[in-house]
C-alpha cells in the first residue's frame, strides 16, 4: 500500500491512498484525514487503507490523477525527526572534515542526531537559504516511520514498529557544521529543514526490496539534471533500520508517528565524479569532495548555489518508488 498527503490548506494536509502505479489516488477522508490519525490507530486504520487501495487497483474506483506537485511532505509536521548513521563508509569519508573527530566513527553504536520536526518540507518545495555561501550541501537518504517503541526495546520490537518507508533530502550547510558541533551542543543551524518524497509505502508493499530492515534499491540522485550518484541503498548499511531504533530507544520511548532516517547513503568504491551510466557515484557534495582530495589534492566539485536543482528518488528499476524529490536552491 502507498499513501500520500497532498496539500487542503491545512497544516498536515489531506490522507490519500495512491493505486500501485502511482498514476491515481483517492481520498482516505472516511478513515482517517491525516497520516498521523492512520498511524495512532494503525492497526484498525491499515486494514481499511488497503482495501481502499484494493478497489483502487481493481478499477471499482475510478480516482483522480495523482500530481506530486500537490503532495506536502508525508508527514508535514512531526512528533519526531531522528536521523542515524547507518553507512560507515560515508563517515569514513566526511570525518575528514574540519571539525569532525575521528572518535565519532562508531561501528558498534550507531551515531544519532534529532532534527527539527515542525516543517518538513514537501518534495518540490525549495531550498531555501540566507546566505549563498554556507556550502550548500543535499544527502539522499532512506527514512522509515514507526509506531510507538518502548525504552530499552529489542531488535524484534523495533523491526515490528516499521509502518512506512520513503526517502528525504537531509539538506546540510556544511560551512556551519563546525560551530554547531564545537560551540553548540550538535547539528542546529547546520540543518535546515529536511525535504521527503511525496509517497510512503508499507514494507510488504516493497517486496523483495524490503529484507533485512533495509531498502534494497539504488537511490538516483541528479544535480541540473547530470547523474551525480546511484548507490544502492541496501549495501554496505553496517546499522539496518532496527539497529537505529533500538539505539534511539536505549533511553526514552518513541512516539508514534516518529521518523527515522538511515543516514547518507553510501557505497564502498574508489570513483570520482564524473561517473559513467553504471557508476556508483555520491548521495551527498561532502564525500564526492573529499575523494577528489584524496585523489587530486583538491575538491574540485562545487557545493550547490542558488538556482540549482537536485532530483532524489529510490528507482526500481526505472520508475520511481516513492516519487521524486526535485528542489531548487534559493535565496531567501
Amino acid at each position: 500500500m502507498k499513501l500520500a498527503t497532498l496539500r487542503n490548506g491545512r497544516p498536515d494536509g489531506q490522507l490519500v491512498v495512491l493505486a500501485n502505479d502511482l498514476s491515481r489516488y483517492v481520498s482516505a477522508g472516511r478513515i482517517a484525514p491525516t497520516l498521523q490519525a492512520a498511524l495512532d490507530d494503525w492497526q484498525a486504520h491499515e486494514p481499511a487503507l488497503s482495501a481502499l487501495a484494493a478497489q483502487l487497483d481493481a478499477g471499482a474506483i475510478a480516482g483522480q490523477p495523482f500530481d506530486a506537485d500537490l503532495a506536502l511532505a508525508p508527514l508535514p509536521r512531526a512528533y519526531q525527526w531522528i536521523d542515524g548513521a547507518g553507512y560507515l563508509s560515508h563517515l569514513e569519508r566526511v570525518r575528514t572534515l574540519k571539525g569532525s573527530k575521528d572518535e565519532e566513527l562508531q561501528s558498534t553504536r550507531p551515531l544519532l542526531y534529532q532534527g527539527g520536526s515542525d516543517s518538513l518540507s514537501a518534495p518540490t518545495d525549495a531550498i531555501r537559504v540566507t546566505d549563498p555561501d554556507l556550502a550548500i550541501d543535499f544527502e539522499a537518504e532512506v527514512a522509515v516511520i514507526i509506531s510507538a517503541v518502548p525504552m530499552g526495546a529489542t531488535r524484534e520490537q523495533a523491526a515490528a514498529a516499521i509502518r512506512l518507508v520513503t526517502v528525504c533530502n537531509d539538506v546540510s550547510l556544511r560551512r556551519l557544521v563546525v560551530d554547531d558541533l564545537q560551540n553548540g551542543f550538535g547539528f542546529f543551524h547546520a540543518k535546515p529543514s529536511t525535504s521527503f518524497a511525496p509517497i510512503v509505502a508499507t514494507p510488504t508493499s516493497l517486496g523483495t526490496a524490503w529484507r533485512g530492515n533495509r531498502l534494497h534499491l539504488p537511490l538516483r540522485i541528479e544535480v541540473n539534471g547530470t547523474l551525480y550518484g546511484q548507490p544502492n541503498a541496501g549495501a554496505d548499511m553496517h546499522f539496518d533500520f532496527a539497529d537505529l531504533i533500538v539505539e534511539a530507544a536505549r533511553t526514552r520511548s518513541l512516539g508514534c508517528g516518529t521518523i527515522v532516517g538511515g543516514g547518507t547513503v553510501s557505497n564502498r568504491h574508489d570513483e570520482s565524479l564524473p561517473i559513467k551510466p553504471d557508476g556508483i557515484g555520491f548521495a551527498c557534495i561532502a564525500e564526492a569532495r573529499t575523494v577528489e582530495k584524496l585523489k587530486y589534492g583538491r575538491a574540485r566539485t562545487p557545493f550547490l548555489k542558488p538556482g540549482d536543482v537536485v532530483r532524489i528518488g529510490a528507482m526500481s528499476p526505472e520508475k520511481s518508488v516513492f516519487g521524486d524529490i526535485t528542489q531548487k536552491v534559493v535565496l531567501a
